[in-house]
């Protein structure tokens, strides 16, 4: 008789402990906040990193001074898209080098970006900056 009147009694307090944590939804919150996480610091820089080096070694041209993964620097003397590699130049003896395009590690040259970039955008406090300078010059 006492395990009857017992029953109902464990089965409330089960019933309780399930309604009154996380459960199922918490649950799947929390997972989802992690893979977000794991995107976000792990996944999306990595794919933004590589998109950069590829666009960088697109952008190559003949002349550009570049430095391999392998630490050889020289100047870029021949492309060879048909082959996805290129030719250097090293040194004052002229010794010539052929590498794959995905051994580069930068390019060197720098180059005049001002005519592809975007003008500036001016902030609010850069009109007073502007007259003051003016001021003082007067």
């Amino acid at each position: 008789m006492n395990q009857m009147n017992n029953l109902p009694i464990l089965a409330q307090a089960s019933g309780n402990n399930a309604a009154g944590g996380f459960g199922m939804w918490g649950m799947i919150a929390i997972y989802a906040l992690i893979i977000v996480a794991v995107y976000f610091f792990l996944l999306r820089p990595n794919s933004k990193k590589k998109k950069e080096e590829a666009e960088m070694r697109n952008a190559l041209e003949i002349g550009d001074e570049i430095t391999t993964i392998g630490g050889i620097m020289g100047r870029v003397v021949a492309i060879k898209d048909d082959e996805d590699a290129l030719i250097i130049e090293t040194g004052s003896d002229r010794v010539k080098m052929k590498f794959k395009k995905w051994c580069i590690s930068s390019v060197d040259t720098v180059k005049d970006t001002k005519q592809n970039a975007a003008p500036e955008k001016k902030s609010f406090f850069s009109k007073f900056k502007k007259s003051e300078e003016t001021e003082k010059a007067e």
